[in-house]
C-alpha cells in the first residue's frame, strides 16, 4: 500500500476552524494552503494524507504539472488570479520569485518568512485565536542596499474556497441606510469590493461571505473574510474556469493603495492591515458568534456596563441654550439616563454647519460662563458628560484655517469638491496633529469630559498633500495620504486615550461609515447610523451584528417622527428596537408626555436589568419565510437565559403568521417565558390573542419545554405594522 502522507505539513486548530499548510522542500517557495475550514478527524495524519490526496488533476491548454496555492499568490506559482503581492521598482518588472523561505509555528502563530533575490523581505503570520477567528498579518521590507524605493502597489491576504461554496454574500448601503445585504451566485471572474472613499464608507460591506446554497442565519457552510482598516480598501471572492490549484476559488482582501501611496526607502516596512477571516458551519450566526467572542476577549474591551445615553442633538441641533439644556439633563436623569452628550454647535463660530469646524475653543457667544455651568450640572445629577467633536474636518471659513490654509489637505491645483461644506485637516502634518491634540486633550481635562463622540462626515476626495521639489525636478508634487492620514487617525486615538485612561470615544461617521475592526480597537463604540426611524434601524441594526456585538452598537430612541424618513412611529417599536444595540435617546424629552415619561423610566431599567445578558450573550437570528417578522435573541453561554425581540416589519402575506421558533434554547430544558411590557407592548389587530399571551404577562410567565419553543414555536399575534415585543426567556 502507497503512504500518501506529507510530513511536512503544518497546521493550526481551534474551536472547530482549522489552517493547513505544506512547506515546500527545501524552502523553494512560500507553503502551500492546503485546507481552511472545518476540523477534520485525525489531526495531522490526516491532514498530511490530504496535501496527496488532493493534488489536482493539470487540464489540457494549460501548466503541464499541478501548482501550488500559496499563502501569497502570484504567477510565480501558477496563479492567473488577483495577486497577493504587487510591486514594482521604478517601472521595473515586478514579478517576484520568493528564496529562503521558512515556516514555523511560533506562539500560536504559523509565520512565514521569505526574500527575493530583488532586495524584499517577506513576513506572513496567520494566527488562529481561541475562537477560530482567523487573523492574518503580512509586512514587506526593502532590503535593497541600491537607493531605488520599492512601490507597493497591493499586499493581499488570500485563502481558498472549497466547490461546495456557491454563493456570495456581501452588504452595500449609503447615509441612513447601511449595510443592506445583497446575494448573489458564485460565477467566474472576480467579485470585488472595493472602497475609494478614504473611510470605511456606507457601502462598506463590513463581511464579504461566500458559502453553500442557500445559507442562512442558523444554517449552511459559510466562509468570511474582513479587511480591518479604515481608509481605502477592498474584498474580493473570485473563481478562475481552471480553478486555484486544488481548490475552486479564494476569497480576501487588503488595503487598497493609490499609485506611489506607499514608497520604500532602503530599510522600510510596509505593515498591511489585518485582515480577518471566519468560517462557521451554523451559518451567519455562527460568524458572529466566533466574532463576537473574539472582540470580547481584547484586554481593552469595555468591561463596565454601557450607560444610556442621551445625545442632544435630534433634541436641539445647533440651538445650544444652557436653560434648555439644563431642562433636558433634568429630564434625562430622571428618566433614568446615565450619560448626557451634547452635540455640535457649542464652539468657535458654529452656529450652523458652514463655518467654525476645527475651531475647538468654547464658544463666548454661546458660553459667555464657559461651559462649566452645564457640565458641573449634568455632573450634579450623577450623570457622565460627553461632547461632539468633528477633529478630522475643517471649514474654509474657521480661524484656523484664515491662520494655517497649508494645513488643509489639498493637491496643488486647488481644494477638493466640498462635502457639507467641509474639508480635511492634514493630520500627517505634525504641527496641525499637535495643535489638535493639545486642543481636544486640554478640553477633556478642564471639562472633565467622560466621552467624546468622534464624527467624519465627508469622504476624502483627492486626499493628497503637496511635496516642493519631491522628484528633484523643481515641480510641486501631489502624494496619496489616505494610508498615512489613517495611521495619524489610529495615533490621535491612542495618544488621546493615554493621556486619558479613562476616556471613552464612539465611532461616528456621519452615522455608520467607519465600521471596521481596526477602529473598534480605537474606540468604544461605534454609531450604528445617523438614521434613527426605528423601521429603516431593524435592518440596519441586524446586519451590522453580523460583526458587531450589541455592547459597542449605538441604537438610540428618536423622536416619534423621523427627522431622516418623515415616518411616524410608536415609542413601544422605537424603545424595542433600541434595546438591540448600546441603548439611548435622541429627542427632546422635555416635551414628552406624563405617559411617555412613565414608559421611558420603565425602559431605561429594563436595559439597566437586561444589560448584563444583551451585552454579553450570543446572538441568534432567524426570519418568516416571507422576511415580515424578524425574530432577534440572545442567548447566555449555559442557554439558560435568553431574551428575543419579534418584530413585525410590514403586513405578512397571510392572515395568521403561525408559530415562530426561538432559535438558541436547550431542547431538554423547560423555560418560563415572559412578555416584558417595558419594551412596549405591540399594537394588534385580532379578535382574540393566541392562548399563551394573557399568561405570558404575568410574572412568572408561562412554562414552556425548549423542544417546543426551538422546534415548532409559539404562535404569534395578529401584529400590526412596525410592532413588535419583547421575550424573556429563563429555564425552570
Amino acid at each position: 500500500m502507497t503512504d500518501l502522507t506529507t510530513p511536512s505539513i503544518v497546521h493550526l486548530e481551534s474551536a472547530g476552524t482549522a489552517l493547513v499548510l505544506e512547506p515546500r522542500p527545501g524552502g523553494s517557495g512560500l507553503p502551500e494552503v492546503i485546507h481552511w475550514g472545518p476540523v477534520l478527524e485525525g489531526g495531522a495524519s490526516t491532514y498530511a494524507a490530504l496535501a496527496a490526496l488532493t493534488t489536482a488533476p493539470a487540464p489540457p491548454s494549460a501548466l503541464d504539472e499541478p501548482w501550488p496555492l500559496t499563502v501569497l499568490p502570484g504567477e510565480a506559482d501558477g496563479w492567473a488570479g488577483t495577486p497577493g503581492w504587487a510591486g514594482h521598482r521604478a517601472g521595473g518588472a515586478g514579478a517576484v520569485r520568493w528564496h529562503d523561505v521558512s515556516c514555523s509555528a511560533e506562539g500560536g502563530a504559523l509565520v512565514t518568512r521569505a526574500t527575493s533575490a530583488d532586495g524584499i523581505r517577506l513576513e506572513l503570520r496567520h494566527a488562529l485565536d481561541e475562537h477560530g477567528v482567523l487573523r492574518v498579518d503580512a509586512a514587506v521590507t526593502n532590503t535593497a542596499v541600491a537607493d531605488v524605493p520599492l512601490d507597493v502597489a497591493a499586499l493581499r491576504a488570500i485563502l481558498p474556497l472549497p466547490v461546495r461554496a456557491d454563493e456570495v454574500l456581501d452588504l452595500t448601503g449609503r447615509w441612513c441606510r447601511e449595510r443592506s445585504p445583497q446575494r448573489s451566485r458564485l460565477d467566474h471572474g472576480t467579485h470585488l469590493r472595493a472602497s475609494r472613499r478614504g473611510r470605511t464608507g456606507h457601502d462598506a460591506t463590513l463581511l464579504l461571505m461566500a458559502g453553500t446554497r442557500g445559507f442562512d442565519w442558523g444554517t449552511g457552510e459559510v466562509w468570511a473574510v474582513h479587511t480591518a482598516w479604515s481608509g481605502n480598501h477592498e474584498h474580493l471572492v473570485e473563481s478562475l474556469p481552471e480553478g486555484a490549484g486544488r481548490h475552486h476559488a479564494v476569497i480576501g482582501g487588503g488595503e487598497l493603495l493609490a499609485p506611489g501611496e506607499v514608497r520604500l526607502g532602503p530599510g522600510e516596512t510596509y505593515a498591511a492591515p489585518t485582515v480577518v477571516f471566519v468560517h462557521s458551519t451554523e451559518g451567519l450566526d455562527g460568524l458572529s458568534r466566533r466574532l463576537h467572542r473574539s472582540l470580547r476577549a481584547r484586554a481593552g474591551h469595555p468591561s463596565r456596563p454601557r450607560p444610556v445615553v442621551l445625545n442632544t442633538w435630534e433634541a436641539v441641533y445647533f440651538d445650544t441654550d444652557l436653560d434648555q439644556l439644563k431642562a433636558l439633563a433634568d429630564q434625562a436623569a430622571r428618566i433614568g439616563v446615565e450619560r448626557f452628550v451634547l452635540d455640535d454647535g457649542w464652539f468657535g463660530g458654529r452656529r450652523h454647519d458652514r463655518a467654525g469646524l476645527g475651531d475647538w475653543v468654547v464658544s463666548a457667544d454661546v458660553w459667555p460662563e464657559g461651559m462649566h455651568p452645564l457640565v458641573d450640572h449634568v455632573k450634579g445629577l450623577g450623570l457622565e458628560f460627553g461632547l461632539w467633536f468633528e477633529p478630522e474636518m475643517v471649514n474654509e471659513d474657521s480661524d484656523l484655517v484664515r491662520a494655517h490654509p497649508d494645513w488643509v489637505l489639498r493637491p496643488a491645483a486647488g481644494a477638493p469638491r466640498e462635502w457639507r461644506w467641509q474639508q480635511l485637516l492634514d493630520l500627517t502634518n505634525p504641527a496641525a496633529y499637535d495643535q489638535l491634540l493639545e486642543r481636544v486633550s486640554a478640553l477633556v481635562a478642564g471639562l472633565g469630559i467622560d466621552y467624546i463622540k468622534w464624527d467624519h462626515n465627508r469622504d476624502l476626495l483627492e486626499a493628497v498633500h503637496t511635496v516642493g521639489e519631491a522628484d528633484g525636478s523643481g515641480r510641486r508634487v501631489d502624494a496619496p495620504a489616505v494610508h498615512e492620514h489613517t495611521l495619524a487617525y489610529y495615533r490621535l486615538l491612542d495618544d488621546l486615550r493615554a493621556r486619558h485612561p479613562r476616556l471613552e470615544i464612539e465611532s461616528c461617521s456621519s452615522g455608520g461609515a467607519r465600521v471596521d475592526l481596526e477602529v473598534l480597537d480605537h474606540t468604544d463604540r461605534i454609531w450604528t447610523s445617523d438614521c434613527n426611524d426605528a423601521l429603516e434601524r431593524a435592518a440596519i441594526q441586524r446586519w451590522t451584528s453580523l460583526l458587531v456585538p450589541a455592547e459597542l452598537m449605538g441604537t438610540h430612541i428618536g423622536p416619534a417622527t423621523a427627522h431622516t424618513t418623515h415616518r411616524t412611529l410608536d415609542l413601544g417599536f422605537r424603545m424595542l428596537l433600541a434595546l438591540q444595540g448600546h441603548p439611548g435617546l435622541e429627542w427632546d424629552i422635555t416635551g414628552c408626555t406624563d405617559d411617555e415619561l412613565t414608559a421611558l423610566t420603565a425602559w431605561t431599567a429594563l436595559a439597566r436589568e437586561l444589560r448584563p445578558l444583551l451585552h454579553t450573550g450570543d446572538l441568534v437570528r432567524s426570519e418568516t419565510p416571507d422576511g415580515t417578522v424578524l425574530v432577534t435573541g440572545t442567548v447566555d453561554a449555559d442557554r439558560t437565559h435568553a431574551a428575543y425581540t419579534i418584530a413585525r416589519l410590514v403586513t405578512g402575506r397571510d392572515a395568521v403568521t403561525g408559530c415562530v421558533p426561538l432559535p438558541g434554547l436547550d431542547p431538554t430544558r423547560a423555560y418560563a417565558v415572559r412578555l416584558r411590557p417595558e419594551a412596549g407592548l405591540a399594537a394588534v389587530v385580532q379578535n382574540t390573542g393566541p392562548a399563551w399571551w394573557e399568561q405570558a404577562l404575568a410574572a412568572d410567565g408561562v412554562r414552556v419545554p425548549g423542544s417546543v419553543l426551538s422546534g415548532v414555536g409559539l404562535p404569534l399575534p395578529v401584529l400590526a405594522p412596525a410592532q413588535g415585543y419583547l421575550l424573556e426567556v429563563q429555564a425552570r
